[in-house]
């Protein structure tokens, strides 16, 4: 950005001129009170925080200040270092051999952490620093799930002193425009602390296996390189997202688009994965488009919502039970001609997240009823759910403007 610069004539004028003008503001509201045109009440002095609250609990009470958040939680956010990792360098990630730093959190007393998968895929060896000068501990991986991106590290409790437990929020009781902190180490700088607010909800990512990452909080505030795995905190400095990637127009640092991981999905993955745990999800085996007004228009579709299939994997569950994808792009929206599912076990579908949600609690080998259009003909297919591989498919050189895993 270039700097604006004022002449010094120029600016003693302007600093007279508004000197002036706050004299006769003060004198004019000066008569209009003590002629009651301005009525006072009982009017209280509010005095806000630097920091407004997001939930409901803190609106009532007045939040925190940032200092007092990071001077509390970021007593839990810890830097990991994984040697050895073998990560895919088109994320922007260490190759085989190198080493990744990102950051973690801990969760419980017995010294149970969570980050980002893709910080500790791979490593031979993974330890943790509580500050710079701070020894390095070891720390075991537990747990890994590469289609949320989390994992869960376990170190010895007795090894972390002034071990401090962050609080876990709610990511769905948060609000678009919610002043939010993310406390992390970018670029290896220790618990650095950065503000922004919640900018939106339910965005859609890609797990580094490929699959999709749901309901996903984007926030404006600083994040880079480093930041990975770190705690993505409310006003009551509870945490309610990881922060994982960001968007970053081609360069490598921060435009003020980041993404955070729902910490509803890391509690509900918690339980297995620091048990060691597989987490094995239900898959159909298709890609889909969602069915707007005016794709449904150009496209002649019997219904305007649904999700319109795409395609469907070769012998998959969505091949064996019949369904059909598409044949012929249309521009940049869609591929015409596949099936367009309306219902999964009787519930609506209005778009392809419908699809997905209604699949999310079932387990590989439940059967689910897929109600559908081909063409102008309504049909019902059963299918057998089988099992999500571990990658979606082979991962191209992403688009400048795709959210990339920091590392």
């Amino acid at each position: 950005m270039t700097p604006v610069t004022t002449p010094r004539r120029g600016l003693i004028a302007n600093l007279v001129s508004a000197v002036v003008g706050g004299l006769v503001v003060l004198a004019f509201g000066a008569i209009l009170l003590a002629t009651n045109v301005i009525d006072t009440g009982d009017t209280k002095v509010v005095r806000q925080s630097p920091i407004a609250s997001p939930s409901r609990v803190a609106r009532d009470s007045g939040g925190r200040s940032v200092a007092d958040i990071y001077k509390a939680e970021g007593r839990g956010v810890v830097q990991v270092r994984a040697t050895g990792v073998s990560n895919d360098s088109i994320f922007g990630l260490p190759q085989q051999g190198e080493t990744a730093t990102g950051s973690g959190f801990l969760v419980d007393r017995n010294g149970t952490l969570i980050t980002n998968a893709h910080v500790v895929e791979g490593a031979d060896n993974v330890s943790i620093r509580l500050s710079d000068s701070g020894e390095a501990i070891d720390a075991k991986v537990k747990g890994r799930d590469p289609s949320s991106d989390l994992a869960v590290l376990k170190v010895d409790p007795d090894k972390v002193k002034d071990l401090k437990v962050l609080p876990l929020g709610s990511s769905k009781e948060a609000q678009v425009g919610d002043p939010v902190v993310a406390i992390g180490n970018p670029f290896g700088f220790q618990r650095t602390v950065t503000t922004g607010i919640v900018s939106a909800k339910q965005r859609q990512i890609d797990a580094p296996n490929g699959f999709p990452i749901r309901n996903v909080i984007q926030t404006d505030a600083s994040i880079n390189p480093g930041n990975s795995g770190g705690p993505l905190l409310d006003a009551d400095g509870r945490v309610i997202g990881i922060t994982s990637q960001i968007a970053t127009g081609g360069g490598s640092g921060s435009v003020g688009i980041g993404f955070a991981i729902p910490i509803d999905t890391a509690k509900s993955l918690l339980p297995k994965l620091e048990k060691g745990g597989k987490v094995e999800r239900a898959y159909l085996g298709i890609t889909m488009a969602d069915v707007t007004s005016s794709l449904a228009k150009d496209l002649n579709l019997p219904v305007k919502h649904g999700a319109l299939i795409q395609s469907v994997v070769p012998n998959g569950p969505g091949d064996r039970a019949g369904l059909r994808g598409g044949r012929t792009p249309v521009g940049d929206q869609a591929v015409a001609g596949g099936d367009l599912i309306v219902k999964v076990d009787g519930k609506r579908i209005d778009k392809a997240d419908d699809v997905a949600s209604a699949i999310a609690d079932r387990q590989p080998g439940d059967t689910v009823t897929v109600e559908y259009y081909r063409g102008n003909d309504k049909k019902t297919a059963k299918v057998k759910l089988g099992k999500r591989p571990n990658q979606l498919r082979q991962q191209s050189a992403p688009d400048q403007n795709s959210p990339l895993p920091l590392p």
